[in-house]
């Protein structure tokens, strides 16, 4: 296998030259006036976790901006071309393309803090998701995260799971759940044609974390709602075509879950407990597919919310007795404005919650996004930038920490062992299946309505 470093390497003028027009064709008015704002103030600085956990001159997001930067002003501006050394101008050859490849995918989650606390308002994250598209058009994405993507594309989820694991695993929950509840007609409903609701998951769910899909299982059961899973393609609500800013594989990838609603009839898609996983499919993949959705999306946290809201679900708060604390996922909150729901469902179906400093859309990254938890080659970053978030969760006093989204998950599991934060990590539905109250198995025409 060629590495990155050879691909590199074997650069031609003429790919370079490609990676430019791609790079220049994702700018946008706005990105492309960001590209000359920064005062370099270094406000920047202090919002990035990558910064605050290893404060080089590398890390600051003003840096990282710098080198994306000093290449649209060498190829795309007048004083760039006629005098690049007054301007800080820089032209696209592989010493380049290695400042890229670090600054946007070795050192920045996308996070999007860094933007926050800028003085200028510089939306740093869309900047480098171009540069992203524009390492995805010369063969750069760092193969373990291209690989995710790959297994999206060939296999329908990002984990290479097969229909018959999947749907055996589907099944062994459903009898799980049946014990569980004493109800023989629970079901956890594979392909069931003009269901309303079609629910997404995480791969990693029925791989690594089936009960918490379980919970999830529970609520719709509680709810009598009327939903089912696909057992093709369209049952993964991961995209890492966001990570890898590939727009034609992320579309690809969303239209699984497009045709997966078509192929069941299903009028409600709801993306499971995912911050990218939302947000791609919320925000972006209309773009990517360049057409509104002819269903209605929803995430799983506003579809518990409403549960409790409207009483369709009961919960006893003093089932969880443990002090809580909430995570905050930068695709879900700060990118997507997913910050309350969750909260409501929390304080409704805990004893004692608590907030993290600072929390909301100014709560730290905990480090494992932007595709980082899928580069193996930056794993020492990762957790040593996760640092930042291992100290917030310290400074509440939480036993348990909440977390509605796998990614952000599997990142704080590490962090609570490189941390020893002594913690458990769990989703939102799985505090709300623990609280649950119910007077027995609810009854049932088999269809999950009443």
């Amino acid at each position: 296998m060629v590495t990155i470093e050879e691909r590199i390497d074997a650069l031609t003028e003429r790919e370079l030259q490609h990676g430019l027009d791609v790079f220049r064709s994702k700018l946008r008015a706005a990105e492309a006036s960001y590209l000359n704002a920064c005062v370099h103030c270094g406000l920047c600085a202090e919002s990035c976790h990558y910064f605050r956990m290893e404060p080089t001159l590398e890390n600051v997001p003003a840096r990282k901006l710098d080198h994306v930067a000093a290449v649209f002003r060498r190829h795309f501006t007048t004083a760039g071309r006629l005098a690049p050394g007054l301007v800080g101008a820089r032209g696209f050859d592989r010493a380049m393309v290695r400042a890229w490849l670090d600054a946007v995918f070795g050192r920045c989650s996308l996070c999007g803090r860094c933007s926050l606390n800028c003085t200028i308002g510089i939306g740093l994250p869309r900047v480098f998701r171009a540069a992203r598209a524009a390492l995805a058009a010369m063969d750069l994405v760092p193969d373990d995260l291209q690989a995710t993507v790959d297994n999206s594309l060939r296999h329908g989820n990002n984990m290479a799971i097969t229909r018959e694991d999947w749907v055996d695993t589907v099944q062994w929950l459903e009898e799980e759940l049946q014990m569980e509840t004493g109800d023989p007609e629970a079901r956890l409903p594979l392909d069931r044609h003009g269901a309303k609701m079609l629910f997404t998951v995480n791969p990693r769910e029925p791989k690594f974390f089936p009960l918490s899909l379980q919970a999830s299982a529970k609520v719709f059961w509680a709810a009598r709602e009327d939903w089912t899973l696909a057992s093709d393609p369209g049952w993964d609500l991961t995209n890492y075509g966001l990570f890898n800013c590939n727009d034609e594989q992320a579309g690809q990838i969303t239209q699984n879950l497009v045709d997966a609603m078509a192929r069941l009839g299903c009028t409600t898609l709801v993306i499971g407990e995912c911050g990218h996983g939302f947000g791609a499919a919320r925000w972006e993949g209309p773009e990517w597919l360049q057409r509104t959705y002819p269903f209605e999306l929803r995430s799983m946290l506003d579809v518990m919310d409403e549960y409790l809201e409207s009483g369709r679900i009961t919960v006893d708060p003093a089932r969880n007795a443990k002090t809580v604390t909430l995570h905050d996922p930068c695709n879900l909150v700060r990118h997507g404005g997913v910050s309350e729901p969750q909260r409501r469902v929390l304080r409704r179906s805990v004893s004692r919650f608590v907030e993290m400093t600072p929390s909301r859309e100014h709560n730290f990254c905990c480090g494992g996004g932007g595709g980082q938890l899928a580069m193996a080659a930056y794993k020492d970053r990762r957790i040593r930038s996760g640092g930042m978030k291992a100290q917030q969760i310290k400074d509440t006093g939480a036993e348990i920490v909440v977390a509605p989204c796998h990614n952000c998950i599997d990142q704080l599991m590490e962090l609570n062992k490189e941390y020893r934060l002594g913690v458990q990590i769990k989703t939102v539905a799985e505090m709300v299946a623990e609280a649950l109250v119910t007077d027995g198995p609810p009854p049932t025409d088999g269809k999950g309505t009443t």
